[in-house]
């Protein structure tokens, strides 16, 4: 789920990158510094992401797209080594298998985040379900703090969703300290 973590491991390897967006997209690009080859898989016929990206990926001669197509399936052991992919239109399967040589390929899924933030629906602010926060972790509720991939945030990685949780621990022991 992160290029910029992992693009390293799959140099001179073939990858495919999962959705349309700015995130897709930007991630594509930044891929093409290492694999020798990226597939944007999107399940229409679009792309969503900016113009500006399309216009860069489009003109990328590493970056293919196969459009109107979802993955469906994930073969291999310990690697992965194999996919099954479906056509949006006619649900037609097909089998995409890693080069012989390589032995494996390289996926990275951008299709959206579905925060799980019911149970403060209409108790906190939020912004498209995620919660907003200051950037000492406070809510909008005094008392309340949220941490990780749950908060407003441009980037939602485990270094960041851990620094978070730092900060919101030490800013809780404060508020309790306080209401004495």
């Amino acid at each position: 789920y992160c290029a910029t973590c992992d693009a390293n491991f799959f140099e001179g390897f073939e990858v495919y990158v999962v959705g349309g967006g700015d995130s897709a997209i930007q991630e594509a690009l930044y891929l093409t510094k290492f694999a020798r080859k990226v597939t944007v898989i999107h399940r229409r016929d679009e792309l969503r992401a900016a113009k500006s990206l399309q216009e860069r990926a489009f003109a990328n001669p590493k970056i293919e797209f196969m459009w109107n197509t979802v993955v469906e399936e994930l073969h291999g052991d310990d690697i992965l080594s194999g996919m099954t992919v479906k056509d949006t239109k006619t649900g037609e399967l097909r089998e995409i298998k890693a080069d012989e040589e390589d032995g494996m390929f390289g996926l990275f899924g951008f299709i959206g985040y579905n925060p799980k933030s019911e149970l403060v629906e209409g108790k906190l602010e939020l912004e498209n379900g995620y919660i907003k926060t200051d950037e000492n972790m406070h809510t909008s509720v005094p008392g309340v703090f949220a941490a990780g991939d749950i908060r407003v945030k441009s980037l939602r990685q485990v270094i960041t969703a851990a620094a978070d949780g730092a900060i919101a621990a030490v800013q809780a022991e404060h508020y309790i300290q306080n209401q004495h």
